[in-house]
């Protein structure tokens, strides 16, 4: 167990710290790319995710497998995805059919080298306790990306959850999806066993990414639409991760 400890940390730190030398040089390259066509300039800056993905399978043996890839629409869409760690956020643009933005605090766009390469992806950056005028600028600035034939990608439970756990869903997406007519792509996944929150070391295993059918919008309350997301996104959690539930669902009894 103690060797295994020790191999764990070693690829963790091998892994960290090819990802911080690596970072600064691919800013750099976007810096130099950044005047071509938004598509291009996109496709070239996240050859990063696809490398640090890469990196994280090769280093620290964390695999992938998907399940739905053929729920995702080429046409406006706001993806609603249950999030675990950092893996999500970085995978997750090398899959979608379309440039996918994220909304985040906005102090992660003052990050050196890697907070100024999700600006310049036109990222959205909110203070969340602005509250509603904080969703009034989602709206506005989400209808525009939409608008220009991106997605949109919001973690409807804010924050990162802990394997096994359920946080309380929010509305923001599913209310920018309503107002821009819209469908939702809810995503499941499992990367919290490989990859845990606040965590520095990584474990090998294979992370399931679960895409359901689009959602639509239309004639459907808010109440009744934001209920559909979670249902199918903590359903699908129990499907690829029973053994998490369980154990969590035992020491609660």
């Amino acid at each position: 167990m103690f060797l295994r400890r020790i191999n764990l940390f070693i690829r963790s730190l091998i892994f960290t710290l090819i990802m911080v030398a690596f970072t600064p040089i691919w800013t750099c390259v976007c810096l130099i790319t950044m005047p071509l066509p938004y598509n291009k300039f996109y496709h070239i800056a996240t050859r990063w995710n696809a490398f640090i993905t890469w990196l994280a399978k090769v280093v620290c043996g964390i695999r992938y497998q998907i399940k739905g890839m053929e729920n995702l629409p080429d046409a406006p869409a706001v993806l609603l995805c249950k999030h675990q760690s950092a893996w999500e956020t970085i995978f997750l643009p090398t899959i979608t059919p379309r440039p996918l933005v994220y909304v985040l605090k906005k102090e992660l766009l003052r990050l050196p080298f890697f907070g100024w390469s999700l600006a310049m992806l036109g990222f959205i950056g909110i203070d969340r306790k602005l509250g509603m005028r904080a969703f009034r600028q989602v709206i506005l600035e989400g209808r525009k990306r939409l608008n220009n034939g991106q997605w949109i990608a919001m973690f409807p439970e804010g924050t990162r959850t802990a394997v096994g756990e359920q946080g309380e869903y929010k509305g923001g997406g599913t209310r920018l999806a309503s107002s821009t007519k819209s469908v939702i792509v809810p995503v499941a996944l499992n990367s919290g066993k490989c990859w845990p929150r606040n965590s520095f070391i990584k474990t090998p295993g294979t992370i399931t990414v679960s895409i359901g059918p689009a959602i639509h919008p239309d004639k459907q309350s808010h109440d009744a639409l934001m209920a559909e997301v979670e249902n199918w996104i903590e359903t699908e959690m129990r499907i690829i991760s029973p053994e998490a539930y369980n154990t969590q669902q035992l020491l609660t009894q």
